[in-house]
C-alpha cells in the first residue's frame, strides 16, 4: 500500500509540474477574486521512439521542438554571450527562398544581359531579407515554410541555426514560452520590408540533441512563460499513444483541481459516504420510512462494490 501511495504521489507531482507554468489570470485588473486558468494547449507533448518509458522527462524552464538544422554547416548549439546577452529566436511563418515574380506578371526583355540583372536582383532581395533578420539580433531562425540552398549559405556564414518545415502550433507555443511573436510578413505600414526586433524570443541556450531516431531542437532558460514541454519515450508508437492519453487524463485532473480548488474523490468514495449519511439519517426517523431510506443506502453500495 505504501509503494502504491508513493507511485501515485510521484505521478501526481509529475502531472502538476507542467501545468503550473501555464497559469494565467482571467482579468488581473479587477478587484474581485482572481480566477486562474491553466490551458492544456500550452503544454507541448513530444513523442520519441526508443528507451524506457521511465526515461520520459519534463524540460524544466525550456522548450523542445521536433525539427533539425537545415544544413550540416550550421552550429549544433548557440549559447548566451559572456556579457549576459541572451540567445534571440526568430519565428517565421513565411518562405525563405529565392524571390520569384508573382503568377501572371509578364516581363518583356529586349536585351539578354537584362535577364542576368533580373536574376541578380531576385537573389539580392532574398539576401536583404535575411540580412535584416540577422541584423535584428536573431541567432536562431525557425520557419514553417521552406529554406533553399541560397538562404542556407547566408545563415551558415553568419553562424545561425535555421530549421524549416516546423509545425505552426509548436512555433506559437515556443513564441509564448520565449516571449516572442510569430512573424507572417516583413512588410511595414510604409510598404517597405523591415524586421521588428521586439518579435524575437529570448532564451539562454539553443541546442540540437539526438533523441531516438532523429534530432530535436531544445531551447533552455526561456525568457517568457506559460508553456512547457514533456518528452515521452517508449518502445513503439502504440505505447507512446497510450502514454499520451494517460498523461492527458492526469493533466485534466490537475487542471480542474487547480482551477476549482476543490476535489471530489473517485473509486466509489462519494457513494459510500452518501450511504453512511443516509443510514445515520434513517435512525432519526420513527416511522417505516426508515426502511426505504435504509434500502436506498444499501443500493448505493452496489456502485463501489
Amino acid at each position: 500500500a505504501g509503494a502504491g501511495a508513493g507511485a501515485g504521489a510521484g505521478a501526481g507531482a509529475g502531472a502538476v509540474a507542467p501545468v503550473k507554468p501555464a497559469e494565467t489570470t482571467a482579468d488581473p485588473g479587477k478587484k474581485e477574486k482572481v480566477r486562474y486558468k491553466y490551458p492544456l494547449s500550452a503544454i507541448h507533448i513530444l513523442k520519441a521512439h526508443g528507451k524506457s518509458s521511465l526515461e520520459s522527462h519534463l524540460i524544466d524552464g525550456g522548450f523542445a521542438i521536433n525539427a533539425q538544422r537545415a544544413a550540416q554547416g550550421m552550429p549544433t548549439a548557440v549559447e548566451s554571450t559572456p556579457d549576459g546577452q541572451p540567445v534571440k529566436i526568430a519565428m517565421l511563418d513565411m518562405n525563405l527562398q529565392r524571390h520569384r515574380m508573382a503568377m501572371g506578371v509578364q516581363v518583356i526583355v529586349k536585351d539578354p544581359a537584362e535577364i542576368e540583372n533580373i536574376k541578380k536582383r531576385e537573389m539580392d532581395i532574398t539576401k536583404e531579407r535575411i540580412r535584416k533578420i540577422i541584423d535584428a539580433g536573431a541567432r536562431v531562425v525557425l520557419t514553417t515554410k521552406g529554406v533553399d540552398d541560397l538562404c542556407m549559405k547566408y545563415f551558415v556564414e553568419a553562424g545561425v541555426i535555421a530549421a524549416r518545415r516546423c509545425n505552426k502550433d509548436d512555433l506559437k507555443r515556443l513564441a509564448k514560452a520565449t516571449g516572442g511573436k510569430v512573424v507572417t510578413t516583413m512588410a511595414d505600414m510604409e510598404g517597405n520590408e523591415t524586421f521588428d526586433a521586439d518579435c524575437l524570443g529570448t532564451c539562454n541556450a539553443v541546442r540540437e540533441e539526438r533523441i531516438g531516431d532523429g534530432e530535436m531542437i531544445y531551447a533552455y532558460g526561456c525568457g517568457g512563460g506559460g508553456a512547457s514541454t514533456i518528452v515521452l519515450r517508449g518502445a513503439n508508437e502504440y505505447m507512446l499513444d497510450e502514454m499520451d492519453r494517460a498523461l492527458h487524463d492526469s493533466l485534466c485532473v490537475v487542471k480542474r483541481m487547480l482551477e476549482s480548488n476543490t476535489l471530489v474523490p473517485g473509486g466509489g468514495a462519494v457513494e459510500a459516504a452518501l450511504s453512511v449519511h443516509l443510514e445515520e439519517f434513517a435512525t432519526t426517523l420513527e416511522s417505516r420510512e426508515q426502511l426505504a431510506i435504509q434500502e436506498y443506502a444499501d443500493a448505493l453500495l452496489v456502485i463501489p462494490k
